[in-house]
């Protein structure tokens, strides 16, 4: 089936959204926003052309009703959220990035994904004034990012990112970048370039 939202899907904690034994795609609507929850889990779903979302108020909580501005246009939003793992999900074209990891967010997984065809891929770290983003600790493994590709897989701001075991296909830009001091522990990455380019390879180090 395909999904088409209305607006973008807020989930409470303790939350599984599982994709197995069918083809499910959410895609050509907002999709979805984790925000101020732990323990989400995404699973088997295909996310693409992702749009922005509708203004106005919404339910966020069982008991909060609050004015929201409409999501960007990402696959998945993760907002001051803990305990969050993103596993064997399709993303591809939205209008914003595919995933965002953000405002202080820690304890995330985003494993045996496929990425393609789009250009800001993976933001961690809301922008290089936010500190609280110190807190983060994201997990990126086992993913494909394939063709059509440009940049930010992931980009990271002040937190601690372990990227490793991912294979980069015939990236644009670059694949793997940070600001704002983070520590990014990369190993065992495959980087594979567009035959006839040659590319500049940067070994990001962990500080101590």
């Amino acid at each position: 089936m395909v999904i088409t939202l209305q607006n973008e899907l807020i989930m409470n904690s303790y939350k599984t959204i599982d994709g197995r034994g069918a083809k499910v795609e959410i895609a050509y609507g907002p999709c979805i926003t984790i925000q101020g929850v732990s323990h989400v889990i995404i699973h088997g779903i295909s996310f693409h052309d992702c749009r922005t979302g509708k203004s106005g108020r919404v339910i966020s909580t069982p008991t909060h009703v609050g004015q929201r501005q409409g999501s960007d246009g990402d696959a998945i939003a993760i907002f001051a959220s803990s305990n969050v793992w993103i596993d064997h999900c399709y993303l591809a074209r939205c209008t914003d990035g595919l995933i965002d990891v953000i405002h202080a967010s820690t304890s995330v997984t985003v494993s045996n994904n496929y990425f393609s065809q789009h250009d800001k891929v993976m933001l961690l770290g809301h922008n290089d004034g936010y500190t609280a983003d110190k807190v983060m600790k994201v997990t990126v493994a086992f993913n494909r990012f394939g063709s059509g590709l440009i940049e930010r897989m992931p980009r990271v701001r002040f937190g601690y990112a372990h990227v490793a075991n991912n294979r980069y296909d015939e990236w644009q830009m670059y694949a793997i970048g940070g600001s704002a001091n983070p520590t990014i522990f990369s190993e065992g990455n495959y980087f594979i370039a567009r035959s006839g380019n040659y590319k500049e390879v940067y070994i990001p180090y962990a500080e101590s």
